[in-house]
């Protein structure tokens, strides 16, 4: 038996008209989100993982792309223009470096970009007129907070020495709300800065040949990737590092009031959602973490021959035990 061709042709029009009825034709193409990070360190990767996790449980089948520029802030822009060359449906840079490129190649289009760990988005121009596809998470840490912690642990300290690297704005804009925060109430303090992990031990050495008491490094990504010589210059002489993040902490830092970069992913990946459900990045103003971390390193204490009282204790998370067994991420 034979079927002529206008009969197959009628049958497959109405096959295709029927799939399209009850739903059968071809699936949408999926959300293509690309994480873009300057360096890795404990901080950066726990942000990007906790931003994949949360976008993954959301259950909307995103296709996510993670890169990381491996410490040369230069290849920032090369990376963020292979990814537009490719196509990409929301940009996601983690850190003040990462912004900022996104922002140059991005900038004036209509791809959403959201932020995540940009201390100072003003500062570092990711606000205003020109910025309107662009929203995000900052943490910045109120400089009282920063003076509390000092006092926390020791009420008799009578000089501060801030240390930040020159290059990182988010650094920068951190000390710098620190240092007028103690202009305004006669606390003492001086300041160094660095422009490579090279240079560590000659700024701390100059800080504490000034007569520093503690040292406080905020959100920076260079110290904190070289965490381990940060805490063998300070704690050969006996002086205390305090610091903007859970993961300095764990990497060594005696305490933090600061981010907790699980809960500050969590945002981000809320404001994506958002994103990708159609609401405009201009009608998301820039988000601050809702709460702050309080942790303390134990071994750090012990090595300091710093002595701790259950008072205060009770008020701070032991992120570090003296024996070292880490709970970061836990």
């Amino acid at each position: 038996m034979s079927i002529r061709k206008s009969t197959v042709s009628s049958i497959f029009a109405l096959i295709l008209s029927f799939s399209a009825v009850i739903g059968l034709q071809a699936a949408p193409a999926k959300l293509r989100i690309a994480i873009v990070q300057p360096m890795s360190h404990k901080s950066l990767d726990q942000i990007r993982d906790t931003i994949v996790a949360e976008l993954k449980a959301s259950g909307r089948g995103f296709e996510i792309v993670t890169l990381d520029a491996h410490g040369d802030t230069s290849s920032l822009a090369t990376i963020f223009q292979n990814i537009r060359n490719k196509g990409v449906d929301i940009v996601v840079p983690i850190a003040t470096p990462s912004a900022q490129s996104a922002k140059n190649i991005f900038g004036g289009t209509k791809i959403p970009i959201v932020f995540a760990a940009v201390s100072d988005p003003v500062a570092a121009g990711l606000s205003g007129e020109d910025s309107k596809n662009i929203t995000g998470v900052s943490n910045s840490i109120p400089a009282a907070k920063i003076v509390q912690l000092i006092s926390d642990f020791q009420p008799k300290c009578k000089k501060i020495g801030f240390l930040y690297t020159s290059s990182e704005t988010n650094s920068v804009s951190t000390i710098k709300t620190a240092k007028a925060y103690c202009d305004k109430n006669g606390i003492t303090y001086a300041e160094a800065s660095i422009a490579s992990p090279a240079d560590l031990q000659a700024a701390v050495n100059s800080l504490i040949a000034k007569g520093v008491d503690a040292l406080y490094t905020g959100n920076d990504n260079t110290i904190a990737s070289a965490m381990p010589a940060y805490t063998d210059a300070a704690y050969s002489k006996a002086v205390p590092i305090y610091c903007g993040a859970d993961s300095m902490v764990a990497d060594g830092g005696l305490a933090t009031i600061g981010i907790d970069y699980a809960q500050l992913g969590k945002q981000v990946a809320a404001l994506v959602i958002k994103v990708a459900d159609g609401t405009a990045p201009s009608a998301l103003p820039y988000e601050t973490l809702s709460d702050y971390a309080r942790f303390v390193n134990l071994q750090a204490a012990d090595r300091l021959k710093l002595t701790i009282s259950a008072e205060l204790l009770k008020r701070y998370t032991v992120l570090v035990e003296k024996s070292g067994a880490s709970h970061f991420g836990k």
